[in-house]
């Protein structure tokens, strides 16, 4: 999966709101069927999106473009997916998910409605939203290919905070041990690993400082819930120009001491050797994916 670093949702049924969602400079954004559109609007919200779906593909080729459907257990998922499963799509973000049983279901029904409306390649996002996601978020994340992301859960009022009772604090430690589990499934399988979730729309150093903290667990991208967030998200999960150079001077000194036969060495007061090197060349690698060079 691309590693978006803001992901911004909008509800389906509000379509203008779309394109003030990419202005903001949003990665990506996710359509939301699910819990921001109210049920008598939902059947409406399917059509609205599936159009606007081609729409912002041809205006904006290079933003991620998500449908949150509704959950398996709504019986609504399938109906969903039938009307946005078409050309454009990235992926579908995929609630309420619980096990990699509850992931090879959606397998079933992406696969058929991939073939019969001519798409290929969706992935998933999935958000851990309940105790048992959390206990089985190692299955979930190799359940299936088109895992691409998981979030690493966290939030003041949502699912999370219900299912499990905790008491949220800026600090995010109530949630830790959470986002932790999940962070380490993600790394075992290969997954993008996103952040949720700050709910304190004014509150933009809050935001900075919880993001930050995020980034310092090993999580490389952030659900955004307003567009006045992603700004800050992006500068966040952004390499910045010293880090390239550090690392770039890293690699650079490491392998001229190689090839002279040396293993470990001394760069800018730290001991380095392969290991060093490992993590600073694959640290480039992402960092070129993250800003297009």
């Amino acid at each position: 999966m691309h590693p978006y670093r803001s992901i911004l949702f909008v509800p389906g049924h509000r379509p203008a709101w779309a394109e003030k969602a990419i202005a903001a400079g949003a990665d990506c954004i996710v359509l939301d069927l699910e819990d921001s559109v109210p049920a008598a609007q939902k059947a409406q919200a399917r059509d609205t999106v599936a159009e606007l779906i081609g729409t912002l593909r041809a205006d904006h080729p290079r933003v991620g473009l998500f449908v949150r459907v509704n959950p398996l257990a709504t019986r609504l998922t399938g109906s969903d997916l039938e009307a946005v499963v078409v050309p454009g799509l990235d992926g579908v973000f995929a609630p309420k998910i619980e096990s990699g049983t509850d992931v090879i279901r959606y397998d079933a029904l992406l696969d058929h409605f991939e073939m019969r409306n001519g798409v290929e390649g969706l992935e998933y996002i999935v958000p851990i939203e309940t105790v048992k996601a959390i206990w089985n978020c190692r299955d979930i994340a190799a359940a299936s290919p088109r895992v691409g992301a998981m979030i690493g859960p966290t939030a003041e009022h949502a699912d999370i905070a219900r299912e499990v009772g905790f008491e949220w604090t800026p600090e995010g430690e109530e949630s830790l041990y959470l986002r932790s589990r999940v962070l380490l499934a993600c790394r075992e399988s290969g997954l993008h690993a996103l952040t949720a979730l700050w709910e304190d729309l004014e509150n933009i150093d809050g935001l900075r400082a919880f993001a930050t903290h995020g980034r310092g667990l090993g999580f490389r991208g952030m659900i955004a819930i307003h567009p006045n967030h992603v700004a800050t998200i992006n500068d966040v999960f952004s390499p910045s120009a010293a880090d390239i150079e550090f690392y770039r001077g890293m690699v650079d000194a490491y392998e001229k001491a190689a090839a002279e036969g040396v293993g470990a060495l001394r760069y800018r007061g730290l001991h380095i050797d392969k290991a060093h090197y490992d993590k600073a060349v694959g640290w480039l690698q992402r960092a070129a994916t993250v800003t297009g060079e």
